[in-house]
This record gives structure tokens, sequence and C-alpha cells, in this order.
């Protein structure tokens, strides 16, 4: 490929003189402008010229640093994409690649597929990095916003085997899997949060609309009001009057718990408790264990050593006792111990993963041990998942039914007193 000497100058000011590769001057022109400066000249390189690289990659600096403030500040806002959508681009990269493209050729045509949440300026971006001779994994560690670690490393583990496509492929499976565990769990929530929002939302429209009303018209007439009923409208008068004293409290119990969670203690004991609350806490168990032993097994399964193993499924972890869990079981095992035994030392992970962890280390297949695992794992969550929605409707319906009855009991309690006043009344 032609070479290009340039001249040209930062936004400082500064002058800058570098050599590149490209197809032709205007292309040349292109890439100097990606890089946030201003051309001055571009020639042809004479024969032999050598052969430098562009300045941030002369001075060991990444490309990025190069860039103006608004693209590096739109790269550092975009979006990370979904598990549907990383599988979805995964996928298409791997069927490319199987067919027999070049790499470089298959990254320029998912340039020009369309792939949901991934923009298609990545493609080009990492076409242009292995174009330049970087490896693709080493390209991809450029953008950690879109793809992690446990993707980096496992497509490196692809190249150095020889096996990308396999290894594109097992991942797109494992993004797939989590997609559809996320969904589960997702859609069995639904219900219970429309539910209660329904019910406070019938709540605050009664107290604050309809109650008020019937305080009126009871007014008027000269009646002793049932204890429930005047409760409800003395708790109905005191919102009306101190709903900004509510909304307040409201705010500073929802403050509070920000920064309680974000605390690391808080944070700690938010995580320990979600995996002993009743009714979530076998869902949340069963997850958490199904992707630890789906993203430890899918990582050993595709050549990535243990402990970098052991760490990226540490980074993907979000329950802070199972980080620390892990982190204790990597420097044990770099102490030279086995995988089970600082599992079963950790008193957190469930005997059955311990005892078939040790099979598969003396069996020689630890990945497939995970993996049947994560199966199994899995399977239970659907079932538990099921079964949380059949307890948890019957419960909410209960409890909506007994918030309404007793909003009509408190208003129908006050009609009968009513209208057998007016009876009275009338029969005088």
């Amino acid at each position: 490929m032609p070479q290009f000497s340039y001249k040209a100058r930062k936004r400082s000011g500064e002058l800058l003189e570098g050599a590149l590769d490209a197809a032709d001057r205007a292309a040349a022109l292109t890439q100097i402008q990606r890089l946030g400066l201003f051309p001055l000249s571009v020639e042809a390189a004479r024969a032999g010229a050598s052969g430098a690289a562009t300045p941030g990659a002369a001075a060991g600096i990444k490309l990025s640093s190069f860039l103006p403030q608004s693209m590096r500040e739109s790269m550092q806002q975009q979006r990370k994409p979904k598990l549907q959508e990383l599988a979805n681009y995964t996928t298409q990269l791997a069927n490319l690649l199987h067919s027999g493209m070049p790499l470089t050729v298959a990254l320029g045509s998912m340039v020009n597929l369309e792939s949901k949440g991934i923009p298609s300026e990545v493609s080009k971006e990492l076409k242009q990095e292995v174009t330049a001779g970087r490896s693709m994994s080493d390209a991809m560690a450029r953008q950690p916003r879109i793809f992690s670690d446990l993707y980096v490393n496992m497509v490196r583990a692809g190249e150095q085997s020889g096996s990308l496509v396999q290894v594109l492929r097992r991942m797109a499976a494992h993004f797939q899997q989590f997609a559809a565990v996320q969904s589960k769990v997702t859609a069995a929530l639904i219900y219970p949060a429309l539910v209660s929002c329904l019910g406070v939302g019938i709540v605050a429209f009664f107290m604050f609309f309809m109650l008020p009303r019937f305080t009126d018209i009871f007014s008027g007439f000269n009646i002793e009001l049932p204890l429930p009923t005047r409760m409800l409208m003395g708790g109905s008068a005191l919102l009306l009057k101190f709903w900004w004293l509510l909304a307040m409290l409201i705010i500073a119990a929802v403050v509070m718990f920000k920064r309680f969670s974000s605390s690391e203690s808080g944070a700690r004991k938010l995580d320990v408790w979600r995996l002993r609350a009743p009714l979530f806490g076998k869902v949340m168990r069963l997850n958490v264990f199904g992707q630890f032993a789906r993203t430890l097994g899918t990582l050993l399964q595709n050549g990535v050593p243990l402990l970098t193993a052991l760490k990226i499924t540490e980074q993907v972890m979000t329950n802070r006792l199972i980080k620390e869990a892990i982190a204790k079981t990597r420097e044990a095992v770099t102490d030279g111990k086995t995988l089970a035994q600082p599992l079963a030392q950790s008193k957190v992970f469930p005997q059955l993963m311990v005892d078939l962890v040790r099979i598969g280390e003396e069996t020689g297949d630890v990945p497939g041990a995970l993996n049947n695992l994560a199966d199994t794992y899995e399977g239970e969550l659907d079932i538990a998942l099921r079964l949380l929605t059949q307890l948890i409707e019957p419960i909410l319906i209960i409890a909506m039914a007994v918030i309404v009855g007793f909003l009509l009991l408190c208003v129908m309690l006050p009609m009968f007193s009513l209208i057998s006043h007016i009876s009275s009344t009338t029969a005088k």
C-alpha cells in the first residue's frame, strides 16, 4: 500500500510530521482528519523512506487521545449494547468468517450489515486497526464500551488456537443464553410491578380526589361517622394539607437509600440480603450461580487460562459476596490449590457445585462440569420463576382486594348511616 508523508497541526497549534499507509491521497487526508489534525501538506513518500507510523503510535499514545473533545465525549457516552445485540453481531461476524472471507473483508462487510445497538463505526474502526497490523482482540480491547474483557480474552484465545469462528459461535450462544435468562427474570417481575403501581395509583386517586367529595357530602348531615371512615378522612386531610412533607420524606428516603447502596458496606449488605431474601432469594441464587458457572466454563472451554478466567468472571459478576469469594478462590489457586478447595472453603457456593467441580478436576473436564452446572441452574431458575409468578399473583390479588374492600367499606358504612338518618327524618 502506498505511503504518504504529511505535515499537520494540532488544535493547540503544535506542528506534527509523520507518515502513514493509505490507498491514495484522499484516503490519507481522511485518516489525518480522523486524528483531529489539520493537514498542511500530504505527499507520496519516496521509495525507501522510513515507514513511520502515525504520531500517536510512534509515541506510544492511543489514537483516541488525538480525537477532538466532542468525538471523545460521544464515544464515552455511547451506550453499552444489550446481550442479544452483541450475540447477533457476533453471529454475523462468525458466519462471514466461516464462509471463507478474510478478516478485514468480513469486518468491511459488517460495516454495511445492520447491527442494532452496535454502530457501523465500530466495525469500521476494527477494520482500520486490523489493516494496520493489530490483532482483532487488541483492536476490540480499545473499545471497552462495546467489548468486555470476557469478549476480548475469548477472541484472543480463539486467535491463538486458530479456532476464531468456533469461539465466536460459542460466544454468541453464551450471550443468547444470558439474554434468555435476563428476559425470564424481567418478565417475572413485570406483573407484580404493574399491579403494585396500579394499587398505589388507586389509593392515591381515592385519597386525593374521591374522599374529599364524600367528606363534603357527609359534613352536611348530623351523623356520626364510623371509626374507619374518620381515620381515612383524617389521613386524606393530612395528605391534602401536608403533601409537600410526604414528597420531601419520599425524596429523603430515596437519597438515603442511594447513599447507602453506593457505599461499599451498604452495597455488600444489600447483596447479601438479595441472596437470602424470602421468595426472591432462591431466584437470585440460581441466577448468580448459573452466571458464574456459565461464564467460567465458557472461558475455560475456549482456552483461557484458569487465573485469567477467574479474574474475568469476578469482573462480570455484580454480587459483591460472590466477587469476594471468587477473589479468594483466585488467590488460593495462585498458591497451588485446586479450584474445588477454595470454592468449598468460601461457604458461598453450593455443595453440588463443589462436588461437580472436584469430579471435573479428577476427570480433566472442568469446563464440561461447569457448563452442566449452568444448564442445571438455568433449568431450576426457569421452574423457580414460574412458581414465583404463580405465588405472587394470588398474593397481589388478595392484597388489592383487601385495600379496595377497605376503601369501599369506609365509604359504604356512612352511606348506610346517612340513608338511615334520612329515613328517620322523613318518618318524623
